[in-house]
C-alpha cells in the first residue's frame, strides 16, 4: 500500500469485498427460527397493548415488471385478479391479529412496502386503509407511508393516497442515467418522476423520500453525480442511498446482470462518497450510513438530538416498541422478539384461510440480545455508543463485550474504532465501516452461512 493511500482506500482495499448485516434489526433473520410459530405469536399480541402504540407494515409483493438489481421478496403480474386475491387475503390476516391483540390497540404509524404498493386500484388501497382503522385504534396524528414507483403512478392513486390520510411518500428513483437503467431493466425517466412528486404534493403528501443506489452495473461517478444533481431538483424532504447487493445465488434474477459490468469496491466507495459530498452541498444533513434529510426535517432533528432509531425501513423518527407485519414475507417486532410470515405465497394463504396466523419462524429475545441490539443499534445511528452507560442500564458487566473481541481489536488496530474508556467511537474517516464495528457485537455473525451485502 502506498504511503499516499488514504485511510480510506486502505480500508476499501481491506474490507471492501467483506459482508455484514444492515443491522435493521438485532440478531438479524438468518438467526430466526421455524421453533417459534403461531402460538408464541399469538401470546406475544395478547400483551402488546400494554407495549404502548404500535407501528404496522403491510407487505404487497407484486411487480408489474422485474427490476434486475431488487432483492425483495415480489412476484410479477399483469393481471389485476392476482394482487385483488391477496389483499383479499391480507384482509382476513388483519382480522387474525386483531382478534388475537384487541382492537383497542392503539396504531401511531403505518408503512405499505412491497414489491410495488400502488400497484393496488385506488379503490382497494381505500379498503384496506378502513379495514385497519376498523381492527385497530389509529391515532389522530397517525402518519400513512407508501412505497411508490412513479412509473406507474396514476391520478385516481395519487388521489386515494391523499384521501386515505398519506402523508409520507417512497419513490424509487435509483438512477437517471439511461444507460444504467437498461443494465437493470428500469426505465424511468425524470419528468415521470417529476409529475408523480407534483400531484403527491397537491394532495397534501409533506414528506418524500427518494431511494438512490450505488454500485450499479455500468454506474460512474459521473452518472450518480447527474442523478442527484437532477433528483435534488425536486426537493424531497429525504434521500436514501444505498450499495446495490448482488446476490445471484438468493435472487435469480440477478443472474440477467452482467457481474464484469459491476464497479469494484474502491469505484463502489467512490460513487458512495460522490454522492454524499453532492447531497450535503444541495443541502441536505448526512444521517447515519446512507440516509440524508432537509436540516429541519424530523429525521435530521432527531439525528442531531440522539433520538433516532432504526428499524425495517433504515433510520427511523418510529419510537414504537411492536411492529406488526402483515402479508407474505412480514417480519414484525414485540418487544419479547420477531416474527416472521411464510415467503410462498400459497403457504401464507393457506394458513390465513385455515384461521391460523401464518407465522413461519421466529427469535425470542434473550437479554443479553438485548444488550446487543442496543449496542449496534446506537452504533448505527450515532457512530458511538457508550457501553459503561448501557451496562448500568441492563446489568451486564461490559467486559465479556469486548474482552477477546478479535474483531473489534483488528478494527481498532486499524484505525476504524477507537476506545474512550467505556465509549467506542467509529472514526470520522472510517464511517462507511460501521456495519464491521457492529458485527464485532454481533453474537450471531457468521454463524448462519448468509450472504450479506458489501463494507463499501
Amino acid at each position: 500500500m502506498s504511503k499516499d493511500a488514504t485511510m480510506s482506500d486502505c480500508l476499501v482495499a481491506k474490507y471492501g469485498d467483506a459482508r455484514f448485516p444492515r443491522y435493521t434489526s438485532y440478531p438479524t433473520a438468518p438467526a430466526f427460527s421455524a421453533t417459534v410459530g403461531p402460538d408464541e405469536y399469538a401470546r406475544g399480541l395478547a400483551n402488546i397493548e400494554e407495549a404502548g402504540p404500535v407501528s404496522v407494515y403491510l407487505h404487497v409483493p407484486y411487480c408489474r415488471s422485474m427490476c434486475w438489481y431488487c432483492g425483495c421478496h415480489t412476484s410479477i403480474t399483469r393481471q389485476d385478479g392476482p394482487v385483488r386475491e391477496y389483499l383479499d387475503v391480507m384482509s382476513q390476516e388483519i382480522e387474525l391479529v386483531s382478534f388475537a391483540a384487541g382492537n383497542e390497540v392503539a396504531v401511531r404509524n403505518v408503512h405499505f412496502g412491497g414489491g410495488t404498493p400502488t400497484i393496488m386500484r385506488p379503490q382497494e388501497f381505500a379498503a384496506i386503509i378502513s379495514k385497519l382503522r376498523s381492527a385497530f385504534r389509529f391515532e389522530a396524528d397517525a402518519s400513512i407511508a407508501v412505497e411508490i414507483d412513479p412509473r406507474t403512478l396514476a391520478v385516481p392513486m395519487i388521489e386515494a393516497l391523499g384521501e386515505s390520510g398519506v402523508d409520507r411518500a417512497s419513490l424509487g428513483v435509483q438512477s437517471f442515467d439511461p444507460i444504467v437503467q437498461a443494465t437493470i431493466n428500469r426505465m424511468q425517466s425524470f419528468e415521470q418522476t417529476e409529475i408523480a412528486v407534483s400531484g403527491l404534493r397537491s394532495m397534501g403528501i409533506s414528506s418524500i423520500n427518494f431511494d438512490l443506489i450505488y454500485g450499479l452495473p455500468k454506474q460512474t461517478v459521473q452518472s450518480c453525480l447527474e442523478t442527484v444533481r437532477l433528483a435534488a431538483q425536486l426537493r424531497p424532504e429525504r434521500f436514501a442511498v444505498f450499495g446495490y447487493a448482488h446476490i445471484p445465488a438468493f435472487k435469480k434474477h440477478q443472474r440477467l446482470i452482467d457481474e464484469a459490468s459491476l464497479p469494484d469496491a474502491k469505484q463502489r466507495n467512490e460513487q458512495a462518497e460522490a454522492i454524499a459530498e453532492e447531497l450535503v452541498k444541495a443541502g441536505y444533513a448526512r444521517i447515519g450510513l446512507d440516509h440524508f434529510a432537509l436540516p429541519d426535517d424530523q429525521l435530521a432533528v432527531a439525528a442531531r438530538n440522539g433520538t433516532m432509531g432504526r428499524n425495517f425501513q433504515g433510520y427511523t423518527t418510529d419510537d414504537c416498541n411492536t411492529l406488526i407485519g402483515l402479508g407474505t414475507s412480514a417480519i414484525g417486532r414485540l418487544p419479547t422478539g420477531y416474527i416472521q410470515n411464510h415467503v410462498p405465497l400459497g403457504l401464507y394463504q393457506e394458513r390465513v384461510a385455515s384461521g391460523i396466523l401464518p407465522t413461519a419462524k421466529g427469535y425470542l429475545l434473550t437479554e443479553e440480545d438485548k444488550l446487543r441490539a442496543k449496542i449496534i443499534e446506537r452504533l448505527m445511528c450515532d457512530f458511538e455508543v457508550d457501553l459503561g452507560r448501557l451496562s448500568k442500564e441492563s446489568g451486564f458487566d461490559i467486559e465479556f463485550l469486548i474482552e477477546r473481541n478479535e474483531r473489534l481489536n483488528d478494527l481498532v488496530a486499524d484505525g476504524v474504532a477507537t476506545i474512550f474508556g467505556d465509549r467506542i467511537v467509529v472514526s470520522q474517516d472510517a464511517r462507511f465501516m460501521v456495519r464491521a464495528v457492529a458485527a464485532a457485537f454481533d453474537a450471531y455473525f457468521g454463524s448462519h452461512g448468509r450472504t450479506h451485502s458489501k463494507a463499501a
